[in-house]
Order: C-alpha cells, then structure tokens, then sequence
C-alpha cells in the first residue's frame, strides 16, 4: 500500500533527508514515547540524535554552518518527527523561529553570534509573545523595556514558552515607547529582544526567572514555562535587528513559520492516528470478520485518509508559498486551521476504532487524544486564523462598487 502524504517534486536531497528521519523516528521515537510521555519526561537521547543528524540547523544558511534547507523540507521533517511524539517537534519548532527571526531580522553581529551555535544544537531556542492575561491580543502586551543609558531594562510577566527551561536564547517581545509619540498604534510600539540565559529552572540569569513546567494534559515532555522578568539589564546590541518599534513585524514573521509548522504537526498526528486506526480495524474482530470488512468502519478509515491528504496538500502549498518569497499569510491559516481541525477529528475516529481500548493507556491512540487538542490553539487558534482568512480573502476580493 502506497503511504499517505506523499509530496511530488521533491530533489534526490530532500528525499533523502526525509527518508534519514523517517528511519530515525521509527526506530528512536516511536518505540519509546508513549513511555516518555506518560513519565512527562524530556527526551534527551532523542534530542541529542536529532543534533547528530544536523536538523536543529536545517534552515540555517550554510554559511553558519546549516544545511541551508527549505521550509518545504523542513514542514516535511517536522510531520515525520511529529507523526512519533508531536512533542519532539515542539522542541525543534520554537529553534527554528528564532533562528529564523535572526537569519531575516537580525544584524550581521547577531548572525554571527548566535546562528553557528544554534546550527550545531549547541543554543536551544524559544520564544515568547503571550502574557497570563493577553490570548490572542498580542497589542494589550503590558511587559516592557525602557531605556537606560546603554542598557534596556525589562519587566514583565510571560506565558507559554516551549523550550523555556531547556532553551539558553529566548526571543521576547515586549512594549517599547522609546522613541515612540503617546498615541502611536501599539503593534508600531514593540520591540523584540534577545535574552541568553542558562538552562534549567529558577533564576537563570540576573533578573530573569523561569518558575518550573506548566503541568499540561498532554504534549507532556517538552517543557512549558512561564517567564518572570524583574529589572532584568540587556544591552542595546541586544535588540533584533538593532532598532526598536519593529518587533511585531519580525514575530508575525516568524509565526508565518510557526503556522506552517503546526499544519505539519497536525499532518503527522493525524497520519499516525489513521496508522492506528486501520491497522486495528483489520486485527480486530466482531461478528466473525475483522472490523475493517463493516462497511461503518471502511467509511471511517476513507474519511480520515481523505482529511490526511487534504490537510498535507495545504501545508505542503503554504511551505512552497514561503519558499518563494510571497506573502504567505492566508496559506499558512488556512493550512494551520485545515490541519489542526482535520487532525482532531482523525485521532477521534481513530479513537471510536478502538472502541474502549482506545481509552487504555496501553494504546498509542490515547495518547494522541490527548496531544490533539494542542493544535486547535498553538500559534493562534482557530478563531485567529479564521480573521486572518477573512481579512486577506476582503483584500484579494475587494469589491469595487
């Protein structure tokens, strides 16, 4: 049987990159995350071999000492990784916007500095827009710097960092009026900074606190964190880009990426879940068949296969959108809202195959019914991405009466 998914145009090197990954999931990731996760442990015999194979720098520039790949290949390598544990691709996605912030937006000092490191997985990324009372408002942003002297000093409370313990470089934005007259619109007011910090958990640098993991109901593993800046002292080398009030621009930039990132999670949940979900339909028996010859469940499987197909299409087209340097705002929504909401509704299907199985923790499937719901919300929910559609298709089709 011919897999899933299967992406036309590919070169000889991106084939061979996914075929690499794909060997390595099936044999490093799936065995063991359903463990792994269940322990709400972090994975570092699997981070540490996705450092070997070069992946936390494929989208660094080769001059930084990257692969210089595409985010095609990248959405491609992130649908293996998450097809195995999604929260796996959760601790290379937060690294890639970042790097991918600095390789667009940063300053030759800045490339310099951080892009090497981060190729060789030595630097972990993460990065942080949203506050304990902020959602999807990133304009109602009340964290802040303000200058002095040669330094910025930042205040604030953030919320949802992937990668915030782990990580040693958080990209952070923050409100900025430096420069900026009362009454300028407050997305033109933001500035994103820099921070280095160490590893771990506490105070990891003066100033600068991150109190523990979030406890999560599922894509457990990976740490989420909040973030605690009290008279944190950054210096003005430490700005993206080294001029303030651009910092909106360089995130929304970088969660174009993000999006499409989320869409090819949702890809590879979804495709494991219909993995699943058909491979127990034809072990399982009732009625003297095995379920998968009742029509009822033959139904199911076309639905989910078909959804999987769909859903890979429009990551795929959205990747490809980016690539060539367009604006890719719409693709991405629509790809990031298609696939989170198709990948929800597969893993339940894959979920009622197994019948009350499915709601043992011996089985894969509960596991994903639980990581599921995580795509309906990271990187702007479903409601978000649907203004953002709105928005954009008023603009393509603006009536002129």
């Amino acid at each position: 049987m011919a897999r899933l998914a299967q992406t036309a145009g590919l070169t000889d090197i991106q084939q061979e990159i996914l075929s690499t990954v794909r060997d390595f999931v099936d044999k490093e990731i799936i065995p063991v995350a359903t463990e792994l996760e269940h322990r709400d442990e972090y994975p570092q015999q699997i981070v540490d071999g996705l450092k070997e194979l070069g992946l936390f720098g494929l989208m660094i520039p080769e001059e930084y000492g990257g692969l210089g790949e595409s985010l095609l290949t990248y959405a491609l390598c992130v649908e293996e990784i998450a097809r195995g544990w999604m929260s796996v691709s959760g601790i290379i996605n937060t690294h890639f916007i970042v790097a991918y912030m600095l390789k667009q937006h940063g300053t030759q000092e800045q490339k310099d500095h951080f892009l090497p490191r981060m190729a060789a997985g030595d630097i972990r990324g993460a990065f942080s827009m949203s506050e304990p009372g902020l959602g999807s408002d990133v304009s109602a942003i009340t964290s802040k710097a303000v200058k002095d002297g040669e330094e910025y000093v930042l205040n604030g409370q953030k919320m949802w960092l992937t990668n915030g313990g782990t990580s040693s470089l958080v990209a952070v934005l923050v409100r900025s009026d430096e420069g900026h007259p009362e009454g300028t619109a407050p997305h033109k007011s933001m500035t994103t900074f820099l921070i280095e910090k160490e590893p771990g958990f506490g105070e990891v640098r003066p100033g600068l606190t991150i109190p523990g993991k979030i406890d999560k109901m599922g894509y457990k593993g990976v740490d989420t964190t909040e973030m605690i800046m009290a008279d944190l002292r950054l210096p003005a080398d430490r700005v993206l880009g080294g001029v303030t009030g651009r910092g909106f621009y360089q995130m929304m930039d970088g969660v174009e990426v993000g999006r499409v990132n989320v869409a090819a999670r949702g890809c590879g949940v979804a495709q494991r879940a219909f993995e699943l979900g058909v491979r127990y339909a034809q072990q399982r028996h009732t009625f003297g068949k095995p379920i998968a010859q009742h029509q009822a469940i033959q139904f199911k499987l076309a639905e989910m296969a078909t959804k999987v197909e769909a859903a890979h299409a429009m990551m795929v087209n959205a990747a490809r959108k980016k690539d060539s340097g367009e604006r890719n705002d719409l693709e991405a929504g629509m790809a990031k809202y298609l696939a989170s909401e198709y990948c929800k509704e597969v893993v339940e299907d894959a979920f009622r195959i197994h019948g009350g199985y499915g709601f043992s923790k011996e089985y894969e499937i509960e596991r994903l019914y639980r990581e599921a719901p995580m795509l309906l919300i990271g990187e702007g929910t479903a409601e978000i991405q649907k203004m953002i559609i709105g928005r954009r298709l008023l603009e393509e089709y603006r009536f002129q009466g």
